[in-house]
């Protein structure tokens, strides 16, 4: 049987987990737990994955690829090279780089794996998921909701019961997640978020209010800049990680621009406080979430017994701030709010193993599932209703019917159309597909009966059937058929390209590149700084020459931070 392993696709950062010994362990890539979610390509045509790739984004931003999670879903594509990728193909390149490095951890072929997406992840989103699995050479025999994942992790060995919510703050999305952990069993009740709010998010506060300083200070508009603007996110990464930890953090870059002649340089003190008021009402978005699965899940604060940080941005003081006014418990984050997601899916990937782990898993829907109908409201005839077949919050997998009927006299035929959401008017919920039943006996209005059945499985895919009670006629629908989703002939064509990138090696050619800048800038220093950049300079032609990857990319790191100010 092939290895099945769990993994964290993440919009930041990724990680793969595997349960060893009978407890989950995270895998390092390159020599550390966590694989930056960053793809490039170099000049050679080469494609880099992980640390390299976050490298070569402030020399190279034109062909580099970061936070592709938050196009997954989409039918936006993405460049590098020339090349147009698709979002499942560029998280297909991070899913092979932790395949290979699963592989030579265990000195074994991983064919199956886990996946883990956020809780709020709509149908589209979680079947691109699978399709970079697939690109990747990944049978996914699992897909489940990081909140869950980071519950499973805690749940281990725990055999009280408990009442959990998992506060979930990524690099670009967000959920909260009410969950029971009872004998083994972990039950999610409720779960409620925002696919597009994170650290990024954060980061981008902080990038615009750093732009927006120097045009008044400087009157030079760096966004136009796009190496600049390369430089000043990757400063204002930095800024917000050291602020977690210090009251203030500095930003400086030298000669970033020009002003005619003139070179630029940007230097700036940013307080915690000010950063806590830029990000202030994202922060308190989050709260209304939290209110929001309580209140699905029946419950009040005094309930719960405990708060699980996941997630990066967690570690900004403000989260647990907040949460401590909201719910009254100090937030707990024993287990690395950036792995326990990957350790939960390792967990949910032993299960599966049969490994004899004692955690069962319980999942449930994050929005509510049905159809539009024409219903009546105050007496009057409402077109566009949406008439929810599974509610929100309803533990999966789970099938569930209802019954409708026709509109006219002797009407043949009726459009079904199904929507993901919690508005009452269809059309402002989420499309997923529609299809028509055509046969239906000549009968008055509202005789027919038109079962509308609904299969939601555990991977969160959605198959919707529709059958005429009287002549056992039937059309079906699968949702993973959605017009986001991947053709077959498209994944296999995205699996070769996928692969034919890998068999080639990677000449470590950013390295390179950064060893021929470097070596003109330490041309013109002088004293210690000049003496400084050459020795790291001969740090990294040593480890070019040792040909060790691990090596080289700290190496590459190290002269990177010294010398990108100039580059």
């Amino acid at each position: 049987m092939a290895k099945v392993v769990g993994i964290d696709l993440g919009t930041t950062n990724s990680e793969v987990a595997v349960i060893k010994n009978a407890k989950p362990v995270i895998i390092p890539v390159e020599g550390s737990p966590l694989l930056p979610s960053v793809v490039g390509l170099n000049k050679q045509g080469e494609v880099m994955v992980g640390r390299a790739a976050r490298n070569q984004y402030i020399l190279d931003p034109e062909n580099t690829i970061r936070s592709i999670k938050r196009k997954m879903g989409t039918e936006e594509r993405v460049t590098m090279g020339g090349k147009e990728y698709t979002p499942p193909e560029i998280s297909a390149f991070i899913l092979k780089r932790l395949k290979s490095a699963a592989e030579d951890f265990l000195s074994e072929q991983v064919g199956k794996a886990v996946i883990t997406v956020p809780a709020y992840f709509s149908d589209s989103q979680r079947q691109a998921t699978k399709d970079a699995g697939e690109i990747a050479g990944l049978e996914v025999v699992r897909i489940i909701n990081e909140p869950t994942a980071a519950a499973l992790a805690y749940g281990l060995d725990r055999g009280k019961e408990q009442r959990i919510m998992v506060y979930d703050l990524g690099g670009g999305t967000f959920d909260v997640s009410i969950v029971e952990i009872n004998s083994g069993v972990v039950e999610v009740l409720a779960s409620h978020g925002n696919n597009h709010l994170g650290g990024d998010d954060f980061d981008n506060k902080l990038i615009e209010y750093i732009i927006s300083t120097f045009k008044e200070e400087k009157g030079e508009d760096l966004k136009k800049n796009r190496k600049a603007l390369a430089r000043i996110t990757f400063s204002a990464e930095r800024a917000k990680v050291t602020l977690s930890n210090h009251p203030f953090a500095s930003v400086k870059e030298e000669f970033i621009a020009r002003k005619g002649l003139l070179p630029l340089s940007l230097k700036k003190e940013i307080a915690r406080s000010d950063f806590e008021q830029m990000i202030e009402e994202l922060l308190q978005s989050t709260i209304k979430s939290i209110e929001i699965a309580m209140r699905d899940a029946n419950l009040k604060p005094r309930d719960l017994d405990q708060v699980i940080l996941v997630g990066g941005s967690t570690r900004i003081p403000r989260v647990s701030e907040i949460i401590r006014e909201k719910v009254g418990l100090a937030p707990h984050s024993e287990i690395n709010p950036d792995q326990c997601v990957a350790l939960g899916a390792a967990i949910q990937a032993g299960i599966i193993e049969g490994e004899e782990i004692d955690a069962i898993l319980v999942d449930v829907c994050p929005y509510s599932l049905g159809i539009s109908v024409v219903g009546e409201k105050h007496g009057k005839i409402q077109p566009d209703m949406f008439s929810i077949i599974i509610p929100r919050n309803t533990a999966i997998p789970v099938s569930k019917s209802e019954v409708y009927s026709t509109l006219y006299d002797n009407q043949e035929a009726v459009e079904i159309e199904v929507y993901q959401g919690e508005n009452v008017q269809a059309h402002k919920n989420v499309l997923l597909g529609k299809f028509i039943l055509e046969g239906i006996p000549s009968a008055p209005a509202g005789e027919p009966k038109i079962i509308v059945n609904f299969d939601y499985d555990i991977n969160g895919i959605v198959r919707v059937t529709a059958q005429d009670k009287k002549t056992q006629k039937e059309k079906k629908i699968s949702i993973s058929a959605s017009q986001n989703r991947l053709t077959e002939d498209e994944k296999k064509s995205s699996q070769q390209r996928v692969s034919d990138s890998f068999k080639k090696s990677v000449s470590h050619e950013s390295a390179y590149t950064l060893l021929k800048k470097a070596r003109k800038i330490a041309n013109s220093l002088n004293g210690e700084e000049a003496e400084e950049t050459l020795k790291l300079v001969h740090e990294l032609e040593s480890a070019l020459e040792s040909k060790k990857e691990e090596k080289i990319l700290e190496a590459e790191e190290k002269l990177l931070e010294v010398v990108y100010d100039r580059i």
